[in-house]
Parts: C-alpha cells; structure tokens; sequence
C-alpha cells in the first residue's frame, strides 16, 4: 500500500488533505502536536486500519518505521492570530520542521511536497503573482515571521532537490476556505461568517478596499493532489483567482447569513498585503487544474459548518 506521512495533519488542509489521500487507497501517518490542529478534525479517521496518528512536534527529529512514499509538509501556523502569537514556534517549523520533513524523504526515498504561501509574494507589486515573481516582503515586519519561514523553506526544499536528488514539489497556497477552519483564528472568512451569524460588528481593515481570492478546499486539495502526482518541482501556485475587495464580501456574508451586523472599520495592520490574486497560468498548462466551486456554493458548506459548530459551543 502506498504510504503518505503528512505533517500538520489535524489542521484545516491538512486534515481533508488526509482524507483525500486515504480516498486514494493511500495508508496515512498524521503527525501533529496540536498546536494549532485540532483533534476533532481527524477524529472521523481514527481507528481505520489505513490511518495512524503521530503526536509529535516536527520541529523535533523523528523517526517513522515503515516505508513512507510520499511526504506532504503542512505543518505550521497559518493565520495572522496563530503566526503573531507563536512567532518563534512559526519560525521553528518552517525551518527545522521543514529539515527534519526532508530528513525523513531523503531517508525513505519518498517525494516531498512542501505546503508554501502566497505569503511569500509579501505586499506584492506584481498583479496578479506569477510564481516568477520574487516578493516585496518585510524581514523584520511583524509578519515576517510566517513570509519568511515560508521563503527559507521553500529554498531549503529546493538544496535537497538540487544537492540530494530528492523528488519535491511546492504548492503557493493563496486565501482557502471551507468546514474545520476555527472561528476566531484572525482570518477574514471565519472571521466574517463568525461575526455575522453570532450578531457581533464585522471587522473591515482599513476602508476594505484591498483585494482577495477565495478558494474552496476541496479545488485546492484537488490542486495539490494533482502536483503530487506531477513531474513539476517548480513552485506552483493554486488558488481561485476571482477577485473582490474585502468590503464586498463583508456585504456578500451579511446577504449569505441573513445577519444584520454592521461594518466596522479599524485600522490596517502592519504590512497587510493590498492585493491577493494568484496567476494560475501553470496549474492550468502543468496540472489541468483550475478552481470548480462557485463562490457561493463553497460559502454555504462553510456557513452551516459554523451554524453547527457555533450551535454545539452553545
């Protein structure tokens, strides 16, 4: 049986990434520590003969017994609340997370696939971001911490492909949505729907104007199973580039939910990018890959997920 370890994988991705691969006749190592992952995301899964969890923190060595094919690194901090909080444990994970990842590929002879960020493109210049473009990103910023965890790792993957041989692929995920996001990690989509359906103010950043893309999860866990299987070490970029200002869609939740929530503008954070837009030239000529969820269809799965969720916290 095919064998995929994938780090981070009670977390939001990387919890459907799990069961996209055991849906693919793969058997499953979830490693996690919990940080950020929560256990109910992969609670469905254990127990399956094809599923197994790891409690562990990749930032340490670790070692796994059996044969492994592939290795999918998913492992870290993703929203601005989780990165901002945990600055060094981010920091930690993209770098010695990431090299004990590859330490485990290159001692199995398995592919890696390396879960990178549009973060990495920083306040972009370029619009929208082909994966040519190299960043406009802030070091020493506050969110430096997850833009160049993601950079560092990115070039650490890229010396074990070069220097080892080691098959690797990187996938520059851009703004993703669906069920098992939390509802208060800082991001605007279970920001938004959390604040519209408990009656509470939506937080608009600034006057709102500055753009993003949403895609839903199961196009972007299409998209990476696709780059798994590909020939492309390449970094690629899989997002849903249908853009819109943030104030549209606080207003495009509001109509969704129902809820009479008002806008309120606060200011805008450090190095908040102004524009989020994935050129996605390459996933559709490499992958034959392109977004399929409609916005609002992908909106109302998540929407009842956070009615059920926010109903049982009740």
């Amino acid at each position: 049986m095919t064998t995929s370890l994938v780090t981070g994988g009670a977390g939001f991705l990387g919890s459907h990434l799990c069961e996209r691969l055991i849906a693919e006749g793969h058997h499953v190592i979830c490693v996690d520590n919990f940080l950020t992952g929560r256990p109910r995301n992969i609670a469905h899964l254990e127990g399956r003969p094809d599923f197994r969890l790891i409690e562990h923190d990749v930032s340490q060595s670790f070692e796994v017994k059996e044969p492994v094919d592939y290795v999918l690194h998913f492992a870290s901090p993703a929203s601005p609340i989780d990165y901002l909080e945990l600055p060094i444990q981010t920091l930690k994970v993209g770098s010695l997370g990431t090299h004990n990842a590859l330490g485990v590929a290159k001692a199995k002879g398995a592919r890696l696939l390396l879960a990178s960020t549009s973060e990495v493109y920083g306040d972009p210049l370029v619009h929208p971001q082909p994966e040519t473009y190299w960043g406009n990103v802030n070091p020493v910023g506050p969110r430096g911490v997850y833009d160049e965890a993601k950079r560092f790792a990115e070039a650490m993957v890229m010396a074990y492909h070069r220097f080892h041989g080691i098959e690797t692929r990187i996938v520059r995920i851009f703004n993703t949505y669906g069920p098992r996001m939390r509802p208060r990690d800082g991001r605007v989509v279970p920001a938004f729907i959390q604040q519209a359906l408990t009656g509470e103010p939506l937080t608009v950043f600034g006057d709102g104007s500055q753009t993003r893309s949403f895609c839903y999860v199961d196009d972007l866990v299409e998209g990476i199973f696709r780059l798994l299987m590909s020939d492309r070490s390449d970094p690629t970029n899989i997002g849903n580039p249908s853009e819109m200002t943030i104030l549209q869609f606080a207003e495009h939740i509001l109509k969704l939910t129902g809820g009479d929530s008002v806008i309120e503008h606060r200011d805008l954070p450090i190095d908040d990018p102004k524009t989020r837009q994935p050129d996605i030239t390459m996933a559709r000529k490499h992958l034959g890959w392109e977004p399929r969820v409609a916005l609002d269809e992908g909106l109302a799965k998540t929407i009842a997920y956070f009615r059920e969720l926010l109903t049982h916290q009740v």
